[in-house]
């Protein structure tokens, strides 16, 4: 399907030089977010805990989570399962902890066709960025992802100390990428406000439908009450508006 674009030039007068993506449901299968009950109540067991009350802990501690309240993965976990009950020893943990990254993987699964489009954007010089409001999982397993090499300043919530929309975060991203907010499309399926974030920061927000995902938005966490103007079905449409977006500039 064709993108929806109003066709009007950048605000800032200037060609677009960096795309700044959110992660979760943009870069990764938004049907792999229908695992992460299943993952996380199998953490549940690997320490000893109840799983329904293990997950409603995790679900309810999300927002300090992603903000580096808990520490890492490991002390993430001990203070969520003693909350719900649990007290795992040191080798129990070990297990729910390589149990819980397993998890992890699967849900962060990458969208399909999604490293072919980053490869193609990089390969026209476009500069690759990232906000993600993630808790400590994605950051110690980062480098070790098939996204690391192709996205030049990622900027994650859990190290910044603060979440989406907050301004600090699109900030980062642009100083990272060495380029003024202005030049910079921010691509996202719309949880944590994150459009009307991009938008106040100076980026051109792109809404991702997932319009093949029916179900999946009811999945995000604090959806974007406000609709940008540029929307696209999937990531494929990005590189057909990115190209409309030079014929106009």
């Amino acid at each position: 399907m064709a993108p929806h674009t109003d066709r009007r030039p950048h605000p800032s007068g200037s060609r677009p030089s960096a795309v700044v993506f959110d992660f979760f449901g943009t870069l990764t299968d938004p049907s792999a977010e229908l695992l992460r009950k299943e993952t996380l109540q199998t953490t549940a067991v690997a320490l000893g805990a109840d799983p329904e009350r293990f997950w409603t802990a995790m679900a309810s501690s999300f927002p300090e989570r992603i903000i580096g309240a808990y520490g890492g993965t490991r002390d993430t976990l001990r203070t969520i399962a003693r909350r719900c009950g649990a007290d795992p020893d040191e080798e129990r943990l070990d297990r729910a902890v390589a149990t819980h990254h397993a998890g992890a993987e699967r849900v962060r699964t990458p969208r399909p066709g999604v490293l072919a489009v980053l490869d193609h954007l990089r390969a026209r010089n476009y500069r690759l960025g990232l906000i993600s409001d993630c808790s400590s999982e994605l950051c110690e397993a980062w480098p070790q992802t098939a996204y690391a090499s192709r996205i030049d300043a990622p900027v994650f919530s859990w190290r910044e100390g603060h979440r989406k929309p907050d301004p600090r975060l699109y900030a980062t991203a642009a100083a990272r990428l060495g380029v003024p907010a202005g030049e910079c499309w921010f691509v996202g399926d719309g949880g944590s406000r994150e459009h009307d974030g991009a938008r106040r920061a100076g980026m051109r927000p792109v809404l991702v439908t997932n319009a093949a995902y029916p179900g999946v938005s009811g999945l995000r966490a604090d959806p974007d009450s406000y609709l940008p103007e540029h929307r696209i079905d999937d990531l494929d449409d990005l590189i057909r508006l990115l190209g409309s977006s030079h014929d106009n500039g």
